[in-house]
């Protein structure tokens, strides 16, 4: 005998407002379990809906996942922490603790990491978008701070080699969330020390090798020199 059909779900009665909420949700859930090659059809049938209403909302997959982009990316990012990276009443090891603590909350999550390795993987900009992102709001930003906090020429420009040590300490709390929701490795106990613990070690090392990039001051001329 032949299957029974399973029926859809039914379709709830909502708001234009609430059913485009409801699809974005769903589709970040959706995205991020099957990647971005899922079909919208079968996204559309999860949701309990048809594809042509789906396609009343976003006129097509390209403008879904851009939406998805925004959702996940750029609507969870808080202006409040350029601020606080900037605070100089704040030692520069408590501003970056603070700061990535409440980021790791925010990125360590199954449908960020997942979704951010799928858009690298099918070669969507998502990546190339949010890290050109983090590098003008963020980066920057933490070199002219670290480098101030000791001691250092903060009118120079910012090198590439400055970035990418910014990038290792970055890309190191990123990374757990890796070991986590893509290769389903454990993680640090207690991720807020384990943060702690990788600031205190970057910031041991950095402003060192932030020195050697930048350029040497002349050296003071003796008084024998100068007399003559």
């Amino acid at each position: 005998m032949p299957a029974p059909k399973v029926p859809s779900p039914p379709r709830r009665r909502l708001s234009p407002a609430d059913r485009e909420r409801d699809i974005v949700a769903g589709a970040v859930a959706f995205f991020a379990e099957h990647g971005f090659d899922g079909a919208t059809r079968d996204l559309a049938q999860r949701l309990g809906i048809t594809q042509p209403l789906l396609y009343r909302y976003f006129p097509g997959k390209e403008a879904l996942l851009d939406r998805v982009y925004q959702e996940v990316y750029q609507s969870r990012w808080q202006s409040e922490w350029e601020t606080a990276i900037a605070d100089r009443s704040i030692p520069i090891e408590e501003r970056l603790k603070r700061f990535y603590r409440a980021y790791a909350a925010v990125i360590q999550t199954y449908e960020w990491v997942r979704l951010f390795m799928f858009a690298g993987l099918k070669g969507l900009d998502f990546n190339s978008r949010y890290l050109a992102f983090l590098r003008a709001r963020l980066f920057e930003r933490m070199v002219i701070e670290i480098r101030v906090a000791n001691g250092l020429d903060e009118t120079a420009p910012v090198s590439e080699e400055e970035i990418e040590l910014i990038w290792s300490l970055h890309a190191g709390i990123f990374y757990i969330g890796v070991r986590k929701f893509i290769y389903g490795m454990p993680i640090p106990t207690d991720l807020g020390a384990d943060i702690d613990f990788k600031i205190n070690a970057f910031l041991n090392g950095a402003p060192a090798a932030f020195a050697t990039l930048l350029p040497k001051p002349a050296p003071a001329r003796s008084r024998v020199a100068r007399r003559k």
